[in-house]
This record gives structure tokens, sequence and C-alpha cells, in this order.
């Protein structure tokens, strides 16, 4: 198994490759029948299996099918998505490779942790056993390709009036809760305005905190540091630290108390 998070044309890049012990022609149906797609795919979807043929994904709206050659190659949009599936011979087997091109790059480990998930339970599938839980933990998945694509740090750019370290995160736990934490732990003279805290920063400048819309059922965090003394570096630590805080915070407050 492997997977890879890169950069073409402005675009994120997700390459998951996977070996299923069934032949490609098994797997082409699993990937473009309805009644088997039922089975892991994440959406109602149906196919129009021609070059420029509809794909209907019932209430989330519908794609368009951009390349098709049978059984090998199966390509279409869904959303602001567009995914490519690969089906290439491996002895008796499949090497399925799924190539997703998007442009939420914070969202990738949420697309990867999902697809993982669901490849998994389409093997369950081919093996005769739809329906049966592949057993993942979704949130340690997501916090796994957190890492592994080097999404866990933020970014430093100077700006007219200094300089501002920015650092998006896509979480697992919704957003009540996630702001439910923030304002229990903001300082005394945090300014709230919706869904968005400041307050000053040790050692100078601001520190912005606010939820956005995310990807699935989490909420997104964008967290800000601005100042125009001081190094940015010794800013780009704190929020990194920041961060990492609030997630193992979440993490925390999702475990069961022990009895």
């Amino acid at each position: 198994m492997t997977e890879t998070l890169d950069t073409a044309d402005g675009h994120s890049v997700l390459t998951m490759e996977r070996r299923l012990k069934h032949p490609p022609e098994k797997v082409w149906r699993a990937i473009t029948e309805p009644e088997r797609l039922a089975d892991w795919f994440p959406s109602t979807m149906t196919p129009e299996l021609r070059p420029g043929g509809t794909v209907d994904f019932g209430s989330e709206g519908s794609g368009t099918v951009t390349d098709l050659d049978p059984p090998r190659l199966f390509a279409y949009t869904w959303g602001d998505h567009h995914l490519r599936w690969e089906l290439h011979p491996d002895d008796q087997g499949t090497r399925l490779v799924l190539v997703a091109t998007f442009d939420d790059r914070a969202g990738a480990a949420s697309f990867a942790s999902g697809w993982h998930i669901c490849i998994a339970a389409m093997d369950l599938a081919l093996d005769g056993r739809p329906g049966v839980d592949p057993g993942y933990d979704h949130v340690a998945l997501h916090e796994q390709f957190i890492a592994q694509f080097g999404l866990d740090a933020g970014t430093t750019e100077t700006t007219a009036d200094g300089w501002q370290v920015r650092y998006e995160r896509q979480l697992t736990r919704p957003a009540d809760e996630v702001w439910a934490l923030l304002s229990s732990q903001a300082p005394p003279d945090a300014v709230r305005n919706g869904q968005v805290l400041e307050h000053d920063a040790e050692p100078g400048g601001r520190v912005r905190w606010e939820l956005v819309e995310g990807t699935g059922h989490g909420a997104r965090v964008v967290l800000t540091h601005t100042g125009s003394e001081g190094e940015p570096a010794s800013a780009l630590s704190a929020v990194n630290a920041r961060m990492k805080q609030l997630v193992a915070d979440l993490s925390e407050a999702r475990e069961p108390a022990s009895s």
C-alpha cells in the first residue's frame, strides 16, 4: 500500500495504490455497476459508461465521465474532485491505483482516510462479505495521513505591516466541540465574534482562531499569528505547538473515561 500527495498545475493530487487478489474484470464491475458500488462507494452512484456520460450521485449532484477504457481505466468528476481509477493486472489479482485531484489541500488527510476505508470495504465485498466493517479507526488514519503528507505545520509570509504565520488544519471533531474547548482555554481578555476568537500573544502580536467549513463532519480551524516585532520563526514554532496541543486536547476529550 502506498499513498502520496503531490501538486500539479496548482491542484493537489492524491495517489493511492492497493493490491487486490481479484482479477481486473471483477474489480471493474465493483467500480462501475451501481449495485456493487452500493457496497463500498461513499455516495449513491449510477454512471453512464461512455466518454462524456453523466455520473448520477443522487442528492449530491452529478459528474461527467472523462476517461473510459474497460476494464483498465475509469475516470470522472465528482463536485470539484476528479477521480481516476486504474486497474493493472497483477499475477492473478489487480493493482488498483486511485488518482484523486482536488483544490482543498488541507482536506487531503480526510480524503485519504476516507478512500482507504472505502477501498478496504470494496475488497471485503469482492470477497463476498459486503457490509462488513473494515475495522479501521478513521481518526487514527486521518492523523497518520496528516503527518505523512506534511500537513502538520504552519506557513510564514511577510506582510506590509510585518509578518503573519498561518496554519489551516482539518479536524475530526465537530465545530461545537472545538469551539467549546477553544473558549474554555481562551484568556480572559479574548474577543469572540461568531466562531472567531482573538487575543494577544506572547511575546507579542495577535493570535486569531477561526472555525470555517471543512470536509466531512469535522471542523476546520485556521490559526493565524500576526506581528511586527520579533522573529516569525518563533511565532511559527508557537503556532505549531498551539495546534498540536489543540489536537491532543480534542483527542483526550474523545477518549472514554476509565472506570
